[in-house]
């Protein structure tokens, strides 16, 4: 394993749970730990090996986006500085190297339990959904739709949250069942605020946001942005200079693995279950490689390893 990648932790904090990619840990009664390790999954399978810099990707793109809506939007964020998450928790200065560029210490609320996606663009389970059917979440959209084709305005697609295998697409009408009317019409406003900024924001970085999917949590009776933001694990980022709908578009974050997955499960060599394959090292480098230039080119800088007390990867 490259000393760049991070598989797991194992730090002295009750461990409130272990995602796919993050690892949450109770700091007390108020606060909460977020560590981004480098594991990686592909359709709903977690890989065994890590991606090196994929941690600190996704949490310093979220820092920076945070910082950016600082004032539109509440958020959860108290810091993602590894010297001052280890000052506000002194117990956790033997484990720098683990929380190096890819913890958050955040203020803890209570998750609201649906994922908040909108859609700028008509691709993935809309896609397929439309084709079959006309349909998103079982509602008509207008006809004459492409891949990938533009939505204006964007649609509000709710869905909710798996712990294991797909999200499902549901209407507003179960949103409004599920959290009231009121709490559905912040949601919905909160999602496409920050959406329309973020898509305004990566334009002219040479990056269309196609989706994305926003998570809020309630705290001392206001909605809090919360968990990812804006990242190329929580979006579908395309390449703008690329971009021709009527079919579908590479993306910045994890193709290289999906594309080499789907060459092995077409070779019969991988069922698409666990467990995984191996993965080669050229696979993991081009991973690696899509992340980070996904910051670069989201942030104009390129992810500063030595600030963030990363090593290089060897």
């Amino acid at each position: 394993m490259s000393a760049a990648a991070l598989t797991q932790t194992n730090l002295p904090l009750p461990l409130v749970r272990r995602g796919k990619v993050r690892d949450v840990y109770a700091v007390d009664d108020d606060r909460l730990l977020m560590v981004t390790t480098d594991r990686i999954s592909a359709f709903d399978v977690v890989m065994h090996e890590a991606i090196p810099y994929k941690g600190a990707v996704l949490t310093q793109v979220t820092a920076w986006w945070l910082a950016q809506l600082s004032g539109m939007v509440d958020h959860h964020l108290i810091t993602a500085e590894t010297d001052e998450i280890i000052a506000a928790v002194p117990s956790l200065a033997p484990h720098r190297d683990a929380l190096a560029g890819r913890s958050m210490l955040t203020l803890r609320a209570d998750v609201v339990p649906l994922e908040c996606v909108i859609r700028g663009y008509i691709t993935g389970s809309a896609w397929k959904e439309y084709r079959e059917h006309g349909t998103l979440a079982g509602e008509a959209l207008k006809t004459g739709l492409r891949e990938s084709d533009r939505l204006d305005p964007p649609i509000f697609s709710p869905a909710t949250k798996a712990e294991t295998g797909h999200d499902e697409n549901i209407t507003i009408s179960q949103v409004v069942s599920e959290v009231g009317a009121e709490t559905a019409a912040q949601l919905e406003s909160l999602a496409r605020r920050i959406y329309e900024y973020g898509r305004a924001t990566a334009e002219p970085r040479g990056i269309i946001v196609a989706d994305t999917k926003f998570e809020f949590g309630w705290r001392d009776g206001k909605l809090l942005l919360i968990d990812e933001v804006l990242t190329p694990d929580s979006s579908r980022f395309w390449p703008a200079d690329g971009y021709a709908p009527g079919r579908g578009q590479p993306s910045f974050d994890k193709q290289p693995l999906r594309d080499w997955l789907d060459v092995e499960r077409r070779a019969g060599r991988w069922n698409g279950e666990a467990p995984p394959p191996t993965l080669p090292p050229e696979v993991i480098h081009a991973t690696s490689v899509r992340y980070r230039d996904a910051f670069a080119r989201i942030t104009g800088a390129p992810l500063d390893l030595a600030r963030l007390g990363l090593p290089e990867d060897r």
